[in-house]
């Protein structure tokens, strides 16, 4: 869980003009799709074709082989909320599930925004207020310093160099938070939050607040101090979709749109790449974790600007593109050597995923 990282139509309104009249007439562009959502239950899934895109053909099997030789288990893409590819390799099925690993930290950061619309918390408020002082070894003037949204933003303050134990003898204190960005699991401490503030275990809370109001099947499996959720690669999608449409389902808001805006674009001025628990393409310089470096440009420079990301450790994947109402699973095991979620395959498969529609 501690290395995860890092790592598209207008289509133009044709004017024409009758040279015997001084009338102009319009080929009006065609009413854009509308937004399409699974059903809850069973297995119906709308679908459109490659052709029906006027995407390429010839790039299908290119991407496929390079999935399948990079250990890929399951992969999707939507559009509009409907399945364009899914394939499955390497022994995976439709109905298996795999883990998310950091991917899954995007589902706390969804989770900190139900809990706070319905009022059981504030980001703004210090972490201490939900768990009591003494959640970490910091002094106690320094561990008040420490919001919710620090722990959303990778800003605590806390060392990131102790491992994934998140005992208060684990946590101890490096810098004032918001001042040091450092990816740390320290995170996992909202869904302490969570269940305290809401009197509820965070996986009730979860499975009734998010999995099961859009359709999601899984499980939150322990793992040491955290826990690591597993599921189907359609129901990975149906997150990636509720993500693309801010947070609303089907017309019901599951989490506040102004809140997820905040998610999905930069949480403070010093990984420009990061929001709450979302990487973000595009910017003018991005961090990676167990690093204090800042690199310049784009943390995917082939993959979309605007694209967002859930990244987890062994290339588990979901891009999310507004500008192309699309959605991109990965799931399955390490792309290359490195475990690193971040690596050569974000951009490789990007290069392969932009030559079916550019």
């Amino acid at each position: 869980m501690k290395n995860i990282i890092l790592p598209i139509f207008i289509l133009a309104l044709l004017l024409g003009c009758n040279s015997d009249s001084d009338v102009a007439t319009e080929n009006p562009s065609p009413t854009p799709e509308a937004m399409y959502f699974p059903p809850l239950t069973g297995t119906t899934w709308e679908t459109k074709s490659i052709a029906d895109l006027g995407w390429n053909p010839a790039a299908v099997t290119p991407l496929e082989t390079y999935l399948n030789d990079k250990h890929t288990k399951g992969f999707i893409i939507l559009v509009n909320g409907r399945i364009v590819m899914e394939r499955y390799f390497n022994g995976h099925a439709a109905t298996d599930n795999w883990y998310w690993a950091s991917a899954g930290k995007t589902l706390t950061a969804t989770m900190t925004g139900i809990a706070q619309q319905e009022g059981f918390l504030n980001v703004n408020s210090k972490v201490s207020d939900y768990l009591g002082t003494g959640w970490t070894s910091a002094p106690t003037a320094k561990e008040n310093l420490i919001t919710c949204k620090h722990l959303l933003s990778m800003t605590s303050g806390l060392d990131d160099a102790l491992g994934d134990d998140v005992s208060p003898a684990n946590l101890q204190y490096v810098a004032d938070a918001n001042t040091r960005w450092a990816y740390h699991n320290v995170y996992v401490k909202l869904q302490d939050v969570i269940a305290s503030a809401s009197g509820l275990t965070w996986n009730s809370y979860f499975n009734s607040k998010l999995r099961d109001r859009i359709g999601m099947n899984g499980v939150w499996i322990p793992n040491g101090d955290l826990s690591v959720y597993w599921s189907t690669t359609r129901s990975m999608a149906r997150f990636g979709l509720l993500a693309l449409n801010n947070g609303n389902w089907n017309g019901t808001q599951i989490v506040n749109s102004a809140y997820f805006h905040d998610a999905t674009t930069t949480s403070q001025n010093i990984n420009l790449a990061y929001g709450y628990l979302w990487w973000l393409n595009g910017k003018a310089s991005f961090h990676l974790p167990q690093s204090q470096l800042q690199f310049p440009g784009s943390i995917i420079p082939s993959g979309p600007n605007d694209m967002f990301m859930a990244l987890g450790k062994n290339d588990q994947k979901i891009y999310v593109i507004p500008s192309k109402k699309m959605v991109v699973i990965r799931m399955g095991d390490a792309a290359d050597s490195s475990n690193m979620a971040l690596s050569d395959f974000d951009e490789v498969v990007w290069q392969k995923i932009k030559a079916l529609y550019e």
